[in-house]
């Protein structure tokens, strides 16, 4: 599975590791992601995501039922 957040869509961007000598190469900054439960009250049943910091935060703000709605809206869950 790719490490995208399925509520905020967020993934890896790209950037330059920079040497002391200011030699540039490639390497990614991975989202800060990580494998959560979540007990969906409206739908009485356990919900299992790969959700990121950010996206967690946003749960904490306007609740688990919101967030879902508005992330499959805009195509961010695959479920």
């Amino acid at each position: 599975m790719s490490r995208i957040c399925q509520i905020t869509g967020k993934k890896a961007m790209v950037g330059n590791n920079v040497s002391h000598s200011k030699r540039r190469t490639k390497r990614k900054f991975n989202v800060n992601l990580f494998r959560k439960k979540f007990y969906w009250v409206e739908e009485d049943c356990w919900v299992s995501l790969n959700i990121s910091a950010a996206g967690l935060r946003l749960i904490n703000k306007v609740g688990l039922d919101a967030a879902i709605k508005t992330a499959a809206e805009k195509g961010h869950l695959n479920a």
